[in-house]
């Protein structure tokens, strides 16, 4: 250990590789052994190891060994923050482009910038993707992270599926429901042939698939409260939208005839799970990729041989584009180098290759033809790992792994092209919904202070209110309405909307 530590020293501090004889630098698997530490956290499906098969070929291919600094789940954003403020940040970590862009100019971390000279594939990076650039460049015009790519390129991905009991509507013979009507007629249905359960579920009553969100992009086609406007590319505010208050009656009236869970407002996520999995609910809005291991989860635990959850159409009220949006191409973190690092050629040589074609491969895929094969020229996982590869790739092989992986967009593509006839089945019955997502704004200090102080009491009350209106604690009239608009007015909305419109311009100009 003291010698692999001295040699690391010894490779750091040099300052650069020296070329070889015909004065060429030398090749990866010829480099002085240097090792990098790099800050992550224990995932459920199995815990940070040593020996990943992916980093020994990594080590191989680069002469750099990476040090894996582990913390809990939990503990990882105060650890970060604490790295961050106390300027000791591992020399490779994730934090979010906001933290890279703040704390990038402060010498925190690693101007990326000076050193494209020396790493194509970053340079490559940043010219194919500009939407990353931006959120990488600090205030002044240095570039502080690699963002992790989520979506695919064309906007097609996409998470989220509306969940019904197949079962049960073929042994009642119950067609799909297309639009709004169809839905409230089919919800009636189900209760009319199972009165002890409530048919629509909701996990909660905001974020992705949250009942607000879901009908109020039904009715508004603005997903969440404030959000692009994919009609006329402009950020807008849902609840000015004519629509919002159609959406709150309607929600009522689900709640009113015993459609919707009672407790929808207030259950945990094991609450959802437990209604879904013992029959007591039958419906709901939730991540496409948990339909088939909830199925089996609740025959498992004693449900009926026939149980079966599949898709059901997305739907949206006339006038109002039916879509959803796709993965974000970018995320919103990214890998950054500390500006400590003690060989800042070396650190942004190795993030190069990682970001490269090979090192990608190896962090998003793993080892062709022991995680992964290639069919037709595209990668797909090995069979074996099953409807959920994830589990035994993050597990076994540290393929997929949040904190490390920089692509999984990549993940995602060999996965759903391995996925059986059933889930392709769900996926090209919702391709024609979805859209390409906004692309991430860059905000100033001072938009980001304004965010701060105005967003969350503003969507808390929006909630709370939403949430009177919808059970019945407060009634939909023209006046109760007004007021719940005025309020939202004080508490900051016209000022926010503004502020995000500004940003979204100054970030990507106009179309």
């Amino acid at each position: 250990m003291a010698t692999m530590m001295l040699g690391g020293l010894a490779a750091a501090c040099s300052g650069k590789d020296e070329p070889g004889p015909d004065g060429k630098t030398p090749e990866a698997g010829t480099k002085k052994p240097v090792t990098f530490s790099w800050l992550v956290y224990d995932r459920t499906e199995g815990k940070v190891r040593t020996d990943w098969e992916i980093f020994k070929e990594i080590e191989a291919k680069t002469g750099v060994k990476v040090d894996f600094q582990v913390v809990s789940q939990e503990g990882l954003t105060e650890k970060r923050q604490i790295m961050i403020a106390t300027n000791s940040v591992t020399d490779f970590i994730q934090v979010t482009t906001q933290e890279g862009r703040e704390n990038g100019p402060e010498k925190v971390f690693l101007n990326l910038k000076d050193y494209l000279n020396i790493a194509p594939n970053l340079k490559k990076f940043y010219d194919t993707y500009p939407e990353a650039k931006a959120l990488a460049t600090g205030a002044d015009g240095g570039l502080y992270t690699v963002p992790v790519l989520e979506g695919d390129a064309a906007g097609k991905g996409f998470n989220f599926i509306w969940y019904a009991r197949k079962d049960l509507m073929t042994k009642n013979n119950l067609k799909e429901p297309t639009t709004l009507e169809e839905f409230y007629q089919f919800l009636k249905a189900l209760k009319e042939k199972y009165p002890d359960t409530y048919p629509l579920v909701s996990n909660s009553p905001i974020g992705d698939t949250g009942l607000y969100t879901v009908f109020g992009r039904a009715f508004t086609g603005i997903q969440g409260f404030f959000n692009l406007n994919p009609a006329n590319d402009q950020y807008a505010f849902a609840p000015y939208h004519s629509g919002f208050k159609d959406a709150i009656v309607y929600m009522n009236r689900l709640y009113a005839e015993k459609l919707l869970d009672p407790e929808y407002s207030l259950l945990t996520q094991a609450q959802w799970e437990e209604r879904i999995l013992k029959g007591k609910s039958l419906v709901t809005y939730f991540w496409k990729a948990d339909l088939e291991p909830l199925t089996e989860k609740a025959k498992k635990a004693g449900a009926p041989a026939d149980y079966e959850f599949d898709a059901i159409p997305q739907f949206a009220a006339s006038g109002i584009k039916n879509y959803q949006y796709s993965r974000s191409l970018v995320g919103a973190s990214g890998r950054a180098i500390s500006a400590k690092v003690k060989d800042k050629e070396r650190a942004v040589q190795f993030l190069d290759y990682l970001v490269g074609e090979e090192g990608s491969n190896y962090l998003s895929l793993g080892i062709v033809n022991k995680t992964y094969t290639i069919e037709n020229g595209k990668p797909l996982y090995m069979k074996e790992f099953g409807a959920s590869p994830y589990v035994p790739l993050r597990r076994d092989y540290g393929v997929w792994y949040d904190n490390i992986t920089l692509d999984n967009a990549k993940s995602r593509d060999a996965w759903e092209r391995g996925l059986n006839e059933k889930s392709k089945a769900i996926n090209a019955k919702y391709e024609k919904y979805i859209i390409p997502a906004p692309k991430a704004i860059v905000k100033t200090e001072a938009e980001l202070e304004l965010e701060k102080s105005k967003l969350s009491n503003l969507n808390k009350f929006l909630e709370q209110k939403m949430t009177e209106f919808v059970t019945g604690k407060t009634p939909i009239n023209d006046t109760t309405y007004n007021q719940f608009i005025e309020q939202a007015k004080k508490l900051g909305a016209d000022e926010l909307l503004a502020m995000y419109n500004t940003a979204y311009k100054r970030t990507y100009g106009t179309k």
